[in-house]
């Protein structure tokens, strides 16, 4: 009997040995790149277009160009109670992207957003209210988006990775050169417009309404968030 044990004890071990034995270990790795860059050279860009009524330039612009300092901001100027501006092209929105991306909907938050009304549509130099259902899309209304993740407010187009134009490089090709006063790229166009998921940018126009009762606001101040979604799967 005492052979026994000692032989099934030994079993018992080689058992064990051989299951610690059998398990493996294994190390490998993979490279990854990434670029940080100037915000109108990423894939997903501002355009610059019409000016503020602050006469320094561009409503679009970045008032550090130092690497590192480089936040986008938009100035929308000074308005009185009881008065309106509509800047039609405050900017554009333009995707480089090898793939479509859809917008799904913006929201703004800060003091004095309920004054701002928010657009996307085909044409910068027209209101878009004035344009046909399909070339335009309300996405904020006096501060309040008007739509969520779950939706779909406008297609853009596959880019091509080149930030010297918008809608790629055949002969609808728009080209977006510097401002070296505002350090944005910008765009005057007024022939070609941007399509719901035929083009890979969108003008966004932002409305200001003042009511004839709204305090003074020396700086009113906050944030724009678009939202955005892609499908990259083939």
């Amino acid at each position: 009997m005492k052979i026994d044990r000692r032989l099934t004890f030994i079993g018992v071990m080689l058992i064990v040995l051989s299951m610690t034995m059998a398990t493996q270990y294994a190390t490998t790795k993979v490279s990854y790149t990434f670029g940080i860059v100037h915000p109108s050279n990423a894939d997903i860009r501002f355009v610059g277009s019409d000016n503020s009524s602050d006469a320094a330039g561009r409503v679009l612009r970045i008032t550090n160009n130092a690497s590192g300092s480089r936040n986008v901001v938009i100035s929308l100027g000074d308005w009185m109670p009881n008065s309106a501006k509509n800047y039609t092209a405050a900017f554009a929105i333009v995707n480089e992207e090898g793939f479509k991306v859809n917008i799904t909907h913006i929201n703004i938050s800060g003091t004095g957003a309920y004054n701002i009304s928010i657009y996307l549509h085909g044409n910068r130099t027209t209101d878009a209210v004035s344009e046909v259902a399909s070339a335009k899309v309300l996405s904020v209304s006096a501060g309040v988006a008007q739509h969520t993740a779950v939706n779909c407010e406008w297609i853009l187009a596959a880019g091509d990775g080149d930030t010297s134009t918008m809608n790629g490089s055949g002969v609808n090709k728009v080209l977006t050169p510097w401002d070296t006063t505002q350090h944005v790229r910008y765009n005057h166009t007024s022939t070609q417009f941007a399509k719901n998921n035929t083009r890979d940018y969108v003008w966004v126009q932002i409305s200001i309404s003042v009511s004839s009762t709204a305090p003074d606001q020396a700086a009113a101040t906050g944030q724009i968030w678009i939202h955005f979604k892609a499908n990259t799967h083939s």
